[in-house]
Parts: structure tokens; C-alpha cells; sequence
């Protein structure tokens, strides 16, 4: 039961992260797209699970990829 806790625990702070940069980052580095609404300033919960999904899958395609030229 510990150990499903924490992967859970593990995978609710890494959706936290990344709405966390997108909200810290994105407004300063895109000022312009923010103001005429072309980038968002903040995400949804639902938008950092997907967003944590794709980091994820690129994540093991790039390990397989350097594991397989070795």
C-alpha cells in the first residue's frame, strides 16, 4: 500500500511541476502571445496530465533509442 501511495503522491507533484513552470515561464517568455490570448498564461490540471503523458512517452523513445546504438 506504501509503495502505490507514493507513486501516486510521485505522479500528483510532477503534474503540480509542470503547471507550476508553464505558470512561472511561459507568461514571461511569450509576454505578446500571452496578451492576445495565443498562448495560455495558466493550464488545466487536465492539460498537465496530457502535457506529463508526452513528456513521458518522449522520455522512452529517446532511452530506447540510446540504449539500442550502444
Amino acid at each position: 500500500m506504501k509503495i502505490i501511495t507514493f507513486i501516486i503522491g510521485y505522479f500528483v507533484f510532477g503534474i503540480f511541476l509542470i503547471k507550476w513552470f508553464w505558470a512561472w515561464t511561459i507568461p514571461e517568455i511569450f509576454p505578446e502571445a500571452v496578451k492576445q490570448n495565443l498562448i495560455a498564461a495558466n493550464i488545466s490540471w487536465w492539460t498537465a496530465l496530457k502535457f506529463s503523458v508526452l513528456l513521458s512517452i518522449i522520455t522512452a523513445v529517446t532511452t530506447i533509442r540510446r540504449e539500442k546504438s550502444r
